[in-house]
């Protein structure tokens, strides 16, 4: 079962590909995965029968035993069968019913196919957690089907509301759940349904389970989603909304019910909403005159008949209810692709155009046929043989003396009236000739279109026929409710074409009589569904909701989202400082004790920091206050290093002043002065929150250094550290190896905010490519030509220390710094190295030592600019980024490879000659790939906001330059021409 359902998701993936070649006939390669499932259900059906349950699970969570885990038993067997046969009859019906320029044909193979795999896995899942996760799947999956035709605006109305709708289900559903889980300890659905605990959190759990149930299956007042999703394409409707999707919440109620059937409330929720649901669909299926719409409002219909009967609770209901599932998915999908055929042939769906078409297409009328007496309960097919277990089930309930027995009984019977006058209406409209009504012309009937109809039409009589074959089938399900006796010898209920005369025929030829006199009347019920027409439904009611959803977020949105980052920060702050001084208003455990400081020198750092962070505050000019905040990161730094902390004070000092290079690099589009654009406005609100942010903060340090009761954990970190990892730096051993997954999410993060500052600098692309080139050749001509002429007393040139030292402008050039950063720039990448390789058991690491790194190529930037930027790193600071990634990553899962845990080092050591005894830990190829990352994030920032900025800053005075040049040109142009007319001008 599991190697299927990857089956499903593998072909899905690979069927938009083989469109390209295949063309339509793609269909039939992917009606070959449900197809494999159904003849492996088949081949399970001796098991089942037999009462074994096939269960296979895979842990997917051990520490929150969550598991892949699926069950099938009759439940579940029958609805793979529905599923998966009707499913590959659909693809195979879609091979014809498309053309061959149907736009995004294999987009909808694929989705089609990847929602059967989404079933599939709904009707196994033994998990409650994954049924979720496949329950949300076939919503977004149907999401995409129903909204096919993208350039239609119904279309995409259609998808959006059934997303929302059975989305919101889905999550009401999936709280109970997790209470029910909570309540028996385990996620197993078939644990839960076992234990079937009973208290007011059940309860409550359990509703919340029928609502999600409700949703999918378009009960009330869910039920306008379903009719407004006949924007989808036929085969949509035939699959999802008659018999997939719209099952789901169907078999959640079967799944359920053994378990909770007689949890308070659950029986009356269940009748009163699927009759409400059945009589509501009736009626207004009696309304439409788009066949497609009179078989959705139908489709409403039956749906609340079955949540009636599979939820009753009883075990006659409950095999009733399994046998008419069975029966709805095989009349209504045969509908539908009947549907779709007369569309394709009549070109319309309008019965009151359609006239003659039953003589023109004799088998398509048959086969409708065959499934409208299907539905209405007529024999010899599944259909009546449900119907009359149905009634039969709930006649015997009532006479046992339950009041909601009779009004179930009576609500069904009146309803099923319904069912026969708008079925006769479907017959009548769709085949009928009519007299002033324009004869549909010949109509060309190919086996593969007809043959999927033909075949589910035919079943359903056959299985009519085989009753009792289909009752030793699904009888199991039954078996897990109380027994009820129905006749007075004590024998139990079973399903047969023929129980003699009784009630439940009585009923039957009621409906048909009653049902038939009411579409012969059809006139006047016309006439009175004008007058008791109500002006409002439940449709209206979620366009009002929609409405008033997007009228509060634009009111909320234009309240809070004002483009201002001050009002942004104050809110931020505001909440902080309520929400975290409320906390410590009601904490009574305050512990602990003031200590000024450990050493004297702490006293004097910490004042310059408070003396640089106020001066901050009062700065006039940007770059000031830039500076005077990284004076307090430096001073966090020195009071790490006398802690004992090195390589927290190396990172600190390192990653400060890379962050005030990038603030000085942003500085240079924005005016030196603060407040010149604009300026501060309320100073005294902004003082008043930086007051009490500050002495929130102080308090929750001195809150949280006297909270810890027990030891900490780091305690243990220099032992993990030297025997788990054979590091002495605790600190570059925690980041490479305890806590390494964490340490490659910070990596995919910094990566993501590279490329994020790229993407909002770059306009054709980041690349080496973008900067200019500086070749060697050209400098090695260039420190030649200077050679010859240097004995020339008349050479002022005072040689080429850097490759692109004469590319910068006269004012910006310094040679002094060209000869420092020609002299250090080397050893400063030497120095990264050091760091980087003796990081393990040293201060250092990779971070540190590919900030060192960055540091050197920001030297020759700002000595020689964005050209020297290019000779020094002539590579693309996106392939050094994802090299530093895949090397980490590749680190982390290569120890998978030999049989142990992820991320697990070993070391290498040995005695190596004159280099003494040489010690390598595989972690330090981790961090080689931070390294990397990191040099590759500086060489990022440095070519967007520093060379990038630059070539827009030249780009700009070029074309002022231009501007100026073409207007005094013109200008010129212009006097001469006034001189020259002036000078013709006769005196």
């Amino acid at each position: 079962m599991l190697a299927l359902l990857a089956a499903f998701g593998v072909v899905a993936l690979i069927i938009p590909t083989l469109t390209r070649w295949l063309g339509r006939q793609v269909f039939f390669v992917a009606a070959l995965v449900p197809l494999a499932a159904f003849v492996a259900a088949l081949i399970e059906s001796p098991r089942v029968v037999a009462g074994a349950t096939i269960a296979q699970k895979v842990d997917w969570i051990p520490e929150l035993s969550l598991s892949i885990s699926v069950r099938m038993d009759t439940l579940s067997w029958l609805l793979t069968l529905i599923v998966t046969g009707v499913g590959a009859l659909v693809l195979i019906y879609c091979a014809r019913y498309f053309e061959d320029d149907e736009a995004a044909l294999g987009r909808f193979a694929g989705l089609l196919l990847a929602f059967a795999g989404a079933m599939y896995g709904l009707v196994l899942a033994d998990d409650v957690f994954l049924l979720f996760i496949f329950w949300e799947a076939t919503s977004v999956l149907s999401y995409l089907l129903i909204g096919h035709y993208t350039g239609k605006k119904a279309s995409r109305g259609a998808a959006l509301q059934a997303l929302l709708v059975t989305t919101l289900g889905g999550l009401v559903m999936l709280v109970g759940l997790v209470l029910l889980s909570v309540e028996t300890g385990t996620s197993s659905l078939s644990g839960i349904i076992a234990a079937s605990p009973s208290n007011t959190i059940v309860t409550v759990a359990v509703m919340l389970v029928l609502v999600g149930a409700a949703s999918k299956s378009a009960i009330v007042p869910f039920q306008f989603w379903l009719p407004t999703a006949m924007a989808a394409p036929t085969p949509v409707s035939a699959y999802l909304h008659a018999a997939a999707m719209v099952k789901a919440g169907i078999y959640l109620v079967a799944r359920f019910a053994p378990g909770f059937a007689d949890t308070p409330g659950w029986r009356e929720v269940v009748v009163v909403l699927g009759l409400t649901t059945m009589l509501l669909g009736g009626w207004n299926a009696l309304k439409q005159y788009d066949l497609k719409l009179i078989l959705a409002w139908s489709t409403v219909s039956q749906l609340g008949f079955l949540f009636v009967i599979v939820g009753y609770g009883t075990q006659d209901a409950a095999l009733a209810g399994i046998a008419l599932l069975l029966a709805h998915a095989l009349y209504k999908s045969t509908l539908f692709l009947a549907i779709g055929i007369i569309d394709h042939r009549a070109g319309t769906r309008d019965l009151r155009k359609l006239s003659g078409l039953g003589r023109r297409a004799p088998v398509l009328a048959a086969v409708c046929a065959l499934a409208l007496a299907s539905m209405i309960g007529f024999p010899p097919t599944i259909g009546y043989v449900a119907k009359e277990a149905a009634f039969t089930a709930l006649l015997t309930d009532a006479e046992s003396g339950t009041a909601l027995g009779w009004i179930a009984l009576i609500g069904v019977v009146l309803a099923s009236v319904l069912t026969v006058a708008y079925c006769a209406r479907f017959m009548w409209g769709a085949f009928a000739t009519k007299p002033g009504v324009k004869k549909i012309g010949a109509v060309r009937e190919r086996p593969l279109f007809w043959g999927a109809p033909v075949i589910l039409a035919v079943t359903g009589v056959v299985l009519g026929l085989a009753a009792p074959a289909v009752d030793y089938f699904i009888v199991g399900y039954s078996a897990l409710f109380a027994t009820d006796l129905v006749s007075p010898e004590g024998e139990i209920y079973h399903l047969a074409l023929w129980h003699g005369f009784e009630p439940a025929l009585a009923f039957s030829a009621f409906t048909l009589v009653v049902g038939g006199a009411l579409f012969f009347a059809r006139t006047r019920v016309t006439h009175v569904q004008q007058r008791v027409a109500i002006g409002y439904s439940a449709a209206d009611g979620y366009g009002a909701v929609m409405r008033a959803i997007d009228r509060t977020a634009a009111r909320i949105t234009s309240l809070t989202q004002r483009g201002s980052l001050p009002f942004y920060l104050g809110v931020i702050l505001t909440v902080f400082v309520v929400t975290m001084g409320a906390s410590l208003a009601f904490n009574r455990t305050w512990t602990g004790s003031f200590r000024l400081w450990d050493y004297p020198v702490q006293a004097v750092i910490g004042l310059a920091m408070v003396i640089a962070a106020i001066a901050a505050t009062r700065a006039t000019k940007r770059f000031q206050a830039a500076v005077l905040v990284g004076v307090t990161g430096i001073g966090m730094s020195a009071l790490f290093a006398l802690q004992g902390a090195p390589d927290l004070a190396l990172t600190q000092i390192l990653v400060e002043i890379v962050t005030l290079i990038a603030f000085v690099l942003v500085l240079r589009r924005l005016p030196a002065r603060l407040g010149k654009v604009h300026g501060s406005v309320k100073r005294g609100l902004r003082v008043a929150v930086g007051i009490a942010v500050g002495t929130i903060m102080a308090v929750v340090a001195f809150v949280a250094t006297g909270a810890r009761t027990q030891l900490p954990i780091s305690l243990e970190w220099p032992a993990l550290a030297f025997d788990e990892a054979h590091g002495r730096n605790v600190v570059n051993v925690a980041l490479v190896d305890l806590r390494g997954w964490d340490t490659m999410g910070e990596l995919a993060v910094v990566i993501a905010a590279a490329t994020g500052v790229a993407s909002l600098i770059f306009i054709s692309g980041r690349g080496v490519d973008n900067l200019p080139k500086v070749g060697r050749r050209d400098a090695q001509l260039a420190g030649h030509a200077t050679l010859r002429n240097a004995s020339d007393p008349s050479n002022n040139d005072r040689g080429l220390w850097l490759l692109a030292g004469r590319s910068l402008a006269e004012r910006n050039h310094s040679i002094l710094l060209e000869v420092v950063v020609r002299l250090l720039f080397h050893p400063i990448i030497v120095l990264s190295l050091y760091l980087l390789l003796v990081g393990h058991n040293a201060p250092g690491g990779g971070f540190a030592g590919g900030i060192v790194a960055g540091m050197a190529l920001v030297a020759r930037f700002l000595a020689g600019g964005r050209q020297e930027l290019g000779a020094a790193a002539p590579v693309d600071a996106g392939k050094v980024l994802g090299a530093g990634l895949v090397l980490a990553v590749g680190t982390a899962i290569t120890p998978l490879f030999f049989g142990r845990d992820a991320l697990s080092s070993t070391l290498f050591e040995g005695e190596f000659g004159i280099f003494g005894h040489i010690e390598f830990v595989t972690s330090t190829i981790f961090d080689i790939g931070v390294y990397l990352v990191v040099i590759g994030l500086v060489l990022d920032v440095l070519r967007s906001l520093g060379a990038e900025v630059d070539r827009q800053y030249e780009e700009d005075d070029v074309g002022a330059t231009s501007t100026t040049t073409n207007t005094t040109t013109t200008t010129n142009t212009t006097n001469t021409k006034q001189n020259t007319d002036a000078e013709e001008v006769p005196s």
